[in-house]
């Protein structure tokens, strides 16, 4: 979806190393991720150390998880419940002032 809206996407295949490309990748603009995921860190412990490492990053969590884990997200992390239509990514985008 999100290269269809003309976003260039970095898939990885779990949390470490997504941090991997974060620091190693000049210019990325959005994480996009969802909370459950394998290896030991989780979307949550992403989005938070992607939210302290880089202040300024903007951060989607899309996940069709328990509602109580919504709340361990950094502040600066918006939420989209699955199933998510692309009309709710594209206003988060708007929103973050990415689209």
């Amino acid at each position: 979806m999100l290269e269809e809206l003309g976003f260039d996407v970095i898939e990885t295949c779990d949390a470490a190393e997504a941090l991997t490309k974060l620091e190693s990748v000049e210019g990325i603009s959005l994480l996009y991720t969802d909370i459950r995921m394998p290896g030991l860190i989780d979307g949550c412990d992403l989005a938070k150390a992607c939210a302290e490492r880089w202040p300024d990053s903007r951060i989607i969590v899309c996940s069709g998880c328990h509602p109580c884990e919504r709340a361990r997200l950094p502040s600066s992390a918006h939420f989209i419940a699955k199933p998510c239509a692309e009309k709710q990514v594209r206003t988060v985008l708007r929103a973050l002032r990415l689209h």
